[in-house]
């Protein structure tokens, strides 16, 4: 059986020749292919390891699963989508809300490997009926207002628990990030958020030693005063050793919180598998099912053990688009690298001492950009909102979404926030479309028929 774990070299294995690439099925030599693994693990750090911190899971077990749930991708697709899959932020949102309503991290888990569960088995639906089955559940204008309503959702959190930790710290944090993102050209633009966590930890050094502790208010509104980097957990952390694994457990008003981001998990494996064919030359669209069940194994295995969810990342489409090699083996280095750095706690008491202020100036762009990504689905689609076929359920799905709005049915039972919005868009789209005069009805493009433009630019760069 063919598993895509073998290589022709390419060339003469140093550098792709002008104009060329290095496809899936080809590398470069193995000290290159090593360094190239390395590099995509670099560029997913930031993402990748602020969203286990801010689901309050263990960053280290995270980046272990990663490794594990890339290995489970490149073999499912039989190296022919090169993908790394690291922590998925559109769980950011969820964890909180289900914190707040009193859930553990077991909590958490066990309502996100039911939503892997649930795109597991989408994937075997779009490989068995197509990718038309995504598109009449989730046509562009849902899936995009589903998103947005998850990314803006996380507004408080960012407004009430990181930002006033450290205000100053978290504005220039903000600002130095911002300027990365748009100034940075190429690799370094893709790192931006890990360029900002290394700026906040030196400027929270530095602010710790010219003005001293930092006097915030803890979650009971008493006054506190610490130190803005706390290394102290580092010094007791071991080298080696296993991360923290822990069974789910299961809430049904959890998992129906957690539900709704099947949904942006199948935009973000559509988008990627549309971005990749487009960079490598081929057709891979009949992939789309084989990729959403393997993220969505990746996830379960992950979640099982205590991990976070984890999802394709547009940051490694990035490095591939500006160093023109989409080699599979390269992935493989990667999660080796990424196995290794699970095995090190000391590492995960770096990333566990992110301090609260830097997470602010991180997570205004970083939610941001979440929501964002719903509109950019609506922009590439071509959804006309000018339609109230597409604006009513829209407007009133993200509203509810971003006002955590509440129904309440039973004392025990309601329907708020993510959950609520996500049921009106979907439910409200579709009903309406039912009802609705023909000249409202137009026909829209598929749901993978594009990527965003932030994939876009990166794979122009690429062949530039």
């Amino acid at each position: 059986m063919d598993l895509g774990v073998r290589w022709k070299l390419h060339g003469d294995g140093r550098t792709p020749a002008p104009g060329a690439v290095v496809r899936p099925d080809e590398r470069l030599s193995w000290p290159r292919t090593a360094g190239l693994g390395a590099q995509h693990v670099v560029a997913m750090f930031g993402a990748s390891f602020v969203a286990p911190v801010l689901m309050g899971l263990d960053p280290n077990l995270a980046i272990m699963m990663s490794g594990v749930s890339t290995v489970i991708f490149l073999l499912a697709t039989r190296g022919r989508v090169p993908s790394y899959l690291g922590c998925s932020l559109s769980f950011v949102g969820v964890a909180a809300v289900i914190r707040a309503q009193g859930g553990t991290s077991a909590t958490v888990t066990g309502a996100v490997l039911v939503v892997g569960a649930v795109l597991f088995l989408t994937g075997l639906a779009v490989r068995r009926f197509g990718a038309r089955v995504v598109h009449a559940a989730m046509p562009p204008v849902v899936t995009g207002a589903v998103v947005m309503l998850i990314g803006f959702n996380l507004a408080p959190v960012t407004a009430s628990t990181y930002w006033p930790q450290d205000q100053w710290t978290a504005l220039l944090v903000m600002l130095f990030t911002g300027l990365a993102v748009v100034c940075l050209r190429g690799f370094w633009s893709r790192i931006a958020i890990f360029l900002g966590l290394l700026f906040g930890y030196g400027i929270s050094f530095l602010f710790d030693r010219v003005l001293g502790k930092v006097h915030t208010v803890d979650a009971a509104g008493h006054a506190v005063e610490h130190w803005r980097l706390d290394l102290s957990g580092v010094g007791r952390a071991d080298w080696i050793g296993l991360p923290a694994f822990h069974g789910p457990s299961f809430q049904w008003s959890a998992v129906l919180v957690a539900l709704p981001v099947v949904i942006a998990l199948i935009a973000e494996n559509a988008g990627h598998i549309k971005a990749v064919g487009e960079m490598t030359g081929e057709n891979l669209d009949e992939r789309l099912g084989t990729a959403i069940a393997a993220d969505g194994a990746g996830s379960v295995l992950s979640t099982a053990l205590g991990g976070p969810p984890n999802t394709t990342y547009s940051e490694n489409i990035g490095v591939m688009a500006a160093t023109r090699v989409y080699s599979t083996a390269a992935y493989w280095a990667a999660a080796g690298f990424a196995l290794l750095f699970g095995l090190c706690p000391k590492f995960g008491a770096v990333v566990a001492a992110i301090p609260g202020g830097v997470l602010g100036g991180i997570t205004v762009i970083l939610y941001g950009m979440i929501g964002l990504l719903g509109a950019q689905i609506w922009t590439r689609s071509g959804v006309d909102l000018r339609n109230p076929l597409n604006l009513v359920p829209a407007a009133a799905g993200i509203i509810i979404g971003v006002g955590n709005v509440t129904l309440k049915f039973t004392d025990t039972f309601s329907l708020s926030g993510i959950a609520l919005g996500t049921i009106v868009v979907i439910t409200g789209y579709h009903a309406l479309r039912a009802l609705a005069p023909a000249h409202l009805k137009e026909q829209e493009p598929l749901l993978d028929a594009g990527t965003s433009s932030y994939d876009r630019t990166g794979a122009e760069e690429g062949r530039s």
